[in-house]
This record gives C-alpha cells, sequence and structure tokens, in this order.
C-alpha cells in the first residue's frame, strides 16, 4: 500500500491527481457502505472514503473537512462581466436515501405499559426502523452541506436529523521569515497548507471527522426499542444529551492535514411544541454554549493515529419536568463536559483494523434540579468511558467488540426509583457492559448486521436494579439489521 499523500494541492489538477493516488493506494477492494450521494458526485467508490459507514478514512476525513465539494460532475455555472462567478452547481443533484429494517428480542420480556403484571411482546420487527433522505454534496464552491431527513419508525413522525453545512478554504502559509531563507538556501522553500473553514450543524461532534466522539461512534446503529441506561453526559448519545436540540456555528483550521482546532457556540434550536420556546419546552439551553476540540493526527505506511481533546460548557432551563412547569428563567443546571479521545487505524487492500477510545467527565451544578426537587445533591459528576476494536476483512465481512461504563455520584432524586425498567432502586447512573457485532456487505450499498449488547450492571445494580424485580441482564439485547443505501 502506498503511503498517503503528504499533501493536499491548491489546484484542480493536482486535487484530482491526489483523488487518483488515495483511490489507488486504498487497493481494489471496493465493498463498503456509504451515502450514495458522495459516490454520485465524486464518481468514486464508498471504499475511498470509508472503512464501515459510517467510519471514515483518512480520506474520507479530508473529504468532510474540505467541504463536500470534490465533484466528477458537469456543472451549471453563472458568472457576472467581471469573471466573478456566481453559481457552481451539479447538474445531477446528490440525493440519496437510507432505509433500515431491524429486529430486536431482549433476554427477558420488558413489563406491559398499561397492564399491571403483565408482559410486552418479546421479538420486535420494526419495518423500518428508519428511513432517512440525504442532500450531501456540494452547494457552491468552497460550500458544500449533509442534511439528513429522517422518518423514525418508532415515534412515527419525520424530522431533522444529523446536519452540517460547512465552507471550507486552503490557505498557503509560508515559514517564518529567517526559517524560510535558510530553506530557501538549502535549494527549497517550506510552506505549510492551512486549511480554514465554518461549520453550521445541530449537534456538537456532528462536525467531527473523526469516529472517536459520540455522533459517529461505535454503536454506529443499535435498537431503538430495547432499554437503555437512564443517564448520559450532555455532549453524549443518549437520555439528556443536547444533539439536534441545538444550533452551532463554529470556525475550525486543519494545518498540515496534522493539527486541527475548533471553537463553536451552540444556543437552544428546539422543533415542535411552542415557539418561541416557553415552560411547556424541556432542557431549553441558555444563552450560547461553548464547545472546543483540539486534536493531532500523524500520518505514516498504512497507519493513522489521532488523539484530541473536546469540551462543552451548557446551562440549561429544566422546563417542563415530571414535578411541573418552570419557566424559562431562574436558577438553571449548568453541565461542563471534557473529554478526551483516541483513533487508530491501519487500512490495506484486505485487512482494516481500527481502535477507538473516548472518556468523557461531567461536572453538574445543580441549581435548579435542586431547587425544584429534582436533584439531591448541589452537585454531581459524571464519568463516560467508551472503547472499541473493528477489524474488517476485504470490506466484506468484519466485526466489532467494544466496553462501556458510565459511573457517577449517588443521588436519589435524579436517579429515581420509579417502578419501571428506567428506574434506579441505588439510586446511581451505573451501568457498564459490552458490545459484540459481526457485519457482513454482500453488496456495495448493503449491511447485514448481527449484535449483541450485554449489560454487567445497569441504573446503579446487576441484579433488582429497579427494584421490581428485574436484573441488568435482563436487558441483554440481540439485534438484527438489514441497512441499505440507494
Amino acid at each position: 500500500m502506498r503511503e498517503w499523500p503528504a499533501r493536499l494541492s491548491r489546484s484542480t489538477a493536482l486535487t484530482l491527481s491526489c483523488v487518483l493516488s488515495c483511490v489507488l493506494s486504498l487497493g481494489a477492494a471496493t465493498r463498503a457502505l456509504a451515502v450514495p450521494s458522495f459516490a454520485r458526485q465524486t464518481g468514486m467508490a464508498c471504499s475511498a472514503c470509508h472503512t464501515m459507514i459510517p467510519e471514515l478514512t483518512p480520506f474520507g476525513r479530508e473529504f468532510k473537512l474540505n467541504g463536500y465539494v470534490l465533484d466528477n460532475l458537469r456543472q451549471i455555472r453563472g458568472e457576472t462581466l467581471e469573471r466573478r462567478q456566481t453559481l457552481a452547481l451539479n447538474q445531477l443533484s446528490p440525493i440519496s436515501v437510507m432505509a433500515q429494517i431491524s429486529y430486536t428480542r431482549t433476554s427477558q420480556a420488558l413489563p406491559d405499559s398499561g397492564v399491571s403484571g403483565a408482559l410486552a411482546k418479546d421479538g420486535e420487527v420494526l419495518f423500518p426502523q428508519q428511513v432517512s433522505v440525504f442532500y450531501a454534496g456540494k452547494i457552491a464552491n468552497n460550500l458544500g452541506a449533509f442534511v439528513q431527513l429522517t422518518y423514525d419508525g418508532v415515534a412515527d413522525h419525520f424530522g431533522l436529523d444529523n446536519t452540517d453545512i460547512r465552507y471550507a478554504r486552503h490557505i498557503g502559509v509560508a515559514e517564518p521569515e529567517g526559517a524560510a531563507d535558510a530553506a530557501h538556501s538549502r535549494g527549497f522553500l517550506q510552506r505549510h497548507d492551512l486549511l480554514v473553514g465554518l461549520t453550521l450543524n445541530n449537534n456538537p461532534t456532528v462536525q467531527d471527522p473523526w469516529n472517536s466522539t459520540p455522533a459517529w461512534g461505535f454503536p454506529y446503529a443499535s435498537s431503538s426499542v430495547a432499554p437503555s441506561p437512564n443517564a448520559s453526559a450532555r455532549l453524549d448519545t443518549g437520555a439528556g444529551a443536547i444533539g439536534q436540540n441545538a444550533a452551532g456555528l463554529g470556525a475550525y483550521l486543519w494545518l498540515d492535514h496534522s493539527l486541527y482546532a475548533e471553537l463553536s457556540g451552540y444556543t437552544a434550536a428546539k422543533t415542535g411544541g411552542a415557539h418561541p420556546l416557553d415552560s411547556t419546552q424541556s432542557a431549553v439551553l441558555r444563552g450560547v454554549a461553548p464547545y472546543w476540540r483540539v486534536g493531532y493526527e500523524y500520518r505514516w505506511s498504512a497507519n493513522s493515529l489521532f488523539f484530541g481533546t473536546y469540551g462543552t460548557q451548557v446551562s440549561i432551563y429544566p422546563g417542563t419536568t415530571a414535578t411541573g412547569a418552570h419557566s424559562l428563567s431562574g436558577p438553571v443546571d449548568r453541565y461542563t463536559d471534557v473529554a478526551g479521545d483516541i483513533e487508530y487505524q491501519y487500512i490495506t487492500d484486505d485487512h482494516l483494523v481500527t481502535v477507538l477510545a473516548t472518556y468523557i467527565h461531567e461536572n453538574q451544578h445543580l441549581d435548579a434540579s435542586l431547587a425544584y426537587g429534582l436533584a439531591a445533591n448541589p452537585t454531581d459528576d459524571l464519568h463516560t468511558i467508551k472503547a472499541t476494536a473493528e477489524y474488517s476483512y476485504r470490506r466484506l465481512i468484519g466485526g466489532a467488540a467494544g466496553v462501556f461504563s458510565t459511573s457517577g455520584s449517588p443521588d436519589p432524586l435524579l436517579y429515581a426509583k420509579d417502578g419501571t425498567v428506567n428506574g434506579s432502586l441505588a439510586g446511581t447512573p451505573d451501568s457498564r457492559g459490552y458490545i459484540l457485532e459481526l457485519d457482513y456487505l454482500p453488496f456495495l450499498n448493503t449491511k447485514l448486521q448481527l449484535q449483541y449488547v450485554g449489560y454487567t450492571k445497569f441504573n446503579g445494580a446487576g441484579t433488582d436494579y429497579a427494584g421490581i424485580g428485574r436484573n441488568a441482564s435482563a436487558n441483554n439485547t440481540l439485534y438484527l439489521l438489514l441497512w441499505v443505501n440507494f
């Protein structure tokens, strides 16, 4: 396998050369699953950008950071008399559709939600679990988007899903004068490649090109009907996450295809319900919440290694809660999330290996929840650890094994016994377990997935965790998925 190109060119011709070099370096294996919009736009096999959907290769990360604009389609163009380009539109719109059909079975059936002492059906088919329509690709020169509109088979409604609109541009930066003179005296002049960009999105970390952060992290698909732990950090997925309830604008830089830095700000952007937002809405962001991201990627031969850090600080009005409605003024709950992550990849024609890990520490100042009787402590903390190892042979068959753990401060009001499978008799957020997965890709745009999620602790305990006689292992989940893109 050839070494990854050291730099991307700023001219169209050299950019296309870089693309061809990347495709050649990734080899002839073309079995991968990706949003077909990008394949239509670029004319490239999905394996250029992806290992297993939605995990990105180094080239896939470059494509995303550069604004999704690389294309190989005929353009509709417009220019002024001064030769200023006013339009650069793909003649064929890069639209695609994704459908997921799933089967879920838990180790023990869940209690019936309407009849006391009865059990719900165990063995749930969702046809579909999810259907998404994407616009993914170029809007204009240097401007592109990933827009996802999703139908949820459980909630039975359409809504805006993960969305990232970005503008990106390369700027050549020369070495400092003394260093440049020294380099010139040795027969060459060093320059740095600096990519600067703007991102407008609705989910902190959805704009991130590494799969070690929550929005695109493992597991890439999971059951939407199986029980899940009752606590998660605000930056994580799951209960309490701010993703898709916020809108953010940020600026980023990517220096020499190695150093990444981003600073964004998020504010409340809830869909549905009362508008302007009022006390009938829950978990509403106050003001602007900062989000930051810094990391470094090193590439050599068939390998790449990234390590970084990210975080946010958000202030939230509880709004409507189980105890009633609370106005969007007065006390707020403040959450500070600080995280570290790492991603390693080894990619050859036959073998693809990825190792992902992230740790999130959340500090909670619960002024509002304490005042409204929703929390017993003025401050709590939460710790989240996730680690995954993945392997794929020729992007045809693969597997993954992951572990996860959430732990934090005991709080009998925040994590209360409520008589349901989501309760916590111990009043703690502690959950931990493992995920085993097998994947088979018979066609370029089709994925068959078998996943098993096992719990050794759930919402605070391993046995009778909710005070209703249900053990953590009762929530172990077998999940089958057919995932197609077209």
